[in-house]
């Protein structure tokens, strides 16, 4: 939608936060209140349309709002409605922030927190997880971002919640470039990702083995495989083709992953490269190596 393009460029934003319980909805909040946005959490949906029309006609603040199954006559189709009439009314931008996470990340939090599911009170958190995936997938599909925590710290939600939501006045496009190891998921905030288990493997050398690819010995062994320069040219080209016409349609952040098998030598060592590039080609880029402090003794 193209009011929906550049919102940074907006005196008033207003975004709808919801998302599975458990997902990292609060955490969410809470990072858009430290960000200096006005936090508003379970209104009655009754009163939905009201709160953005009058922060809108004050003209003065950025609304985030929490709804989700907690909240006073919720429903998915109601929620949806209420965009949608706000975005008619040709209010500044409304968005739909969608925290997600896998059914068995969901459980193990339920479990290690003692904590009940609002559906399933008296019944297995499973149960109460599947029926909120069906409650929900309304506002999954029409959701304007959606944020997958389950293999995301705390830390590293707030950097993207940063990169997407920061109020601060910028026409640059913030770049993460990061390594990942897919042993252990593949990163879903990812906007471009490649994987690099084609390349030969430091993993199988015995003097390597104990380094990372951010020494010397393994980027040199790395960069003797047949097929590197030319993979190395090919990601050039087609990041430079693709960075400029990003910052061109208003996208204010990009994450760019590289994973192997164990996040450990190869993943590493194309992603200090490519941050290199990224910010030699003057953009402002984030090192990210999600998963090297765990992967002592891994296959890479």
């Amino acid at each position: 939608m193209s009011n929906m393009e550049n919102p940074r460029q907006s005196a008033n934003q207003v975004v709808i936060v919801s998302g599975m319980s458990g997902a990292g909805k609060s955490t969410a909040l809470r990072q858009f209140e430290d960000m200096g946005w006005e936090v508003a959490d379970n209104i009655p949906l009754t009163l939905l349309v009201q709160m953005v029309r009058d922060v809108g006609a004050a003209g003065t603040a950025n609304l985030a709002i929490g709804i989700d199954l907690r909240t006073r006559g919720f429903s998915s189709e109601q929620v949806l409605s209420s965009i949608e009439e706000l975005r008619n009314e040709g209010h500044d931008p409304v968005r739909l922030l969608f925290m997600d996470c896998d059914e068995a990340v969901l459980q193990r939090r339920f479990t290690e927190t003692r904590r009940r599911h609002p559906l399933a009170k008296d019944r297995p958190v499973g149960d109460g997880i599947r029926q909120e995936v069906q409650r929900l997938e309304g506002l999954k599909s029409a959701a304007d971002l959606r944020i997958d925590s389950s293999n995301l710290s705390q830390p590293e939600l707030k950097r993207i919640l940063t990169g997407h939501f920061s109020l601060q006045r910028s026409s640059r496009l913030a770049v993460t470039v990061m390594s990942f190891s897919y042993v252990n998921g593949i990163p879903r905030e990812s906007d471009l990702m490649f994987d690099v288990r084609f390349l030969q493997n430091p993993f199988y050398e015995s003097n390597l083995r104990p380094l990372t690819g951010q020494d010397e010995a393994v980027v040199e062994f790395i960069a003797q495989d047949p097929v590197f320069d030319d993979f190395m040219e090919q990601i050039e080209k087609l990041l430079m083709l693709l960075l400029p016409r990003y910052v061109e349609e208003g996208k204010s952040y990009l994450t760019i992953s590289f994973g192997c098998t164990g996040g450990r030598h190869r993943s590493v060592c194309i992603t200090e490269k490519i941050h290199d590039l990224v910010v030699k080609s003057g953009y402002f880029a984030n090192l990210v190596h999600r998963d090297l402090a765990d992967a002592r003794g891994t296959v890479k």
